[in-house]
């Protein structure tokens, strides 16, 4: 079975340039030897800036991504970080994947825009995003999108084994990084990877709490509230092992006749 080394990094970014922020990362991850690590939302434009996010907003092949790329190539470690992704008259909530060549192999854009600011900027959505990476299959969702079981569900039918979910969670939401998270875990035999902010941006506390949580629904790895990266291996057979002994997605099938 095949196995990745993952990192999530919790980066306490604000006020920070996209330039600063990789700066923040590279020194992170070097000499970790990471297949992956994921980043948290709107990594690098950061999330609480009012106005600044639509100067900031760039195309997918803009410079930050550019540097983005190079970085990932540079330290032959996947990176999935997010930005303001404009493309017309449009602005999305993106996360994309970059390879350890520096090939970006997937691009997500939110799908639910929760109440609040980000109604103000963003266009949702409209596709699940799935890759396969070191032989393993995964899916990307940002934040709200993973508090609806549905999203977590029709990824893993489509066949991911991991679920890689930026976020930029407040104090006040802690509960979903706590609980939330373990309950997606647990009910589809996935990795989740919660990759959060630390610190406070403007007038928003975030709780940190990045983790990533084993296809049993345990904390395999998970942050305090500070800058932090947090690391683990990620194995294929678990997901495997964990759907065999309780096949829930397998059982829905013929339990749906019943709840008709």
């Amino acid at each position: 079975m095949s196995t990745l080394h993952a990192g999530v990094f919790q980066c306490d970014g604000a006020g920070l340039t996209p330039s600063q922020r990789l700066e923040k990362l590279a020194h992170a991850i070097a000499g970790k030897g990471l297949d992956l690590v994921v980043c948290p939302e709107l990594f690098l434009s950061g999330y609480n800036v009012g106005d600044e996010l639509c100067s900031l907003a760039e195309t997918a092949d803009g410079p930050a991504c550019a540097a983005t790329a190079k970085l990932a190539s540079a330290t032959g470690t996947a990176i999935v970080a997010g930005l303001p992704e404009r493309e017309g008259d449009e602005v999305y909530n993106t996360a994309i994947c970059f390879d350890a060549k520096g090939r970006a192999i997937a691009r997500h854009r939110k799908l639910a825009i929760p109440p609040g600011f980000e109604r103000n900027w963003f266009t949702p959505g409209n596709t699940l995003t799935g890759f396969s990476l070191g032989g393993i299959r995964c899916a990307l969702l940002i934040c709200y999108d993973v508090e609806f079981p549905e999203t977590v569900r029709a990824a893993c039918q489509s066949g991911a084994e991991v679920i890689i979910a930026p976020t930029a969670l407040g104090t006040q939401w802690d509960q979903v990084a706590t609980c939330v998270i373990a309950s997606r875990a647990f009910e589809n035999g996935c990795y989740m990877l919660y990759a959060n902010h630390a610190g406070r941006e403007g007038d928003l506390d975030f709780a940190g709490l990045s983790c990533i949580v084993g296809p049993d629904g345990r904390d395999v790895a998970r942050a305090g509230v500070a800058e932090q990266l947090v690391t683990a291996t990620l194995d294929a057979g678990k997901v495997k092992a964990a759907r065999e002994r309780l096949p829930y997605m397998a059982e829905l099938a013929a339990l749906k006749p019943k709840l008709a």
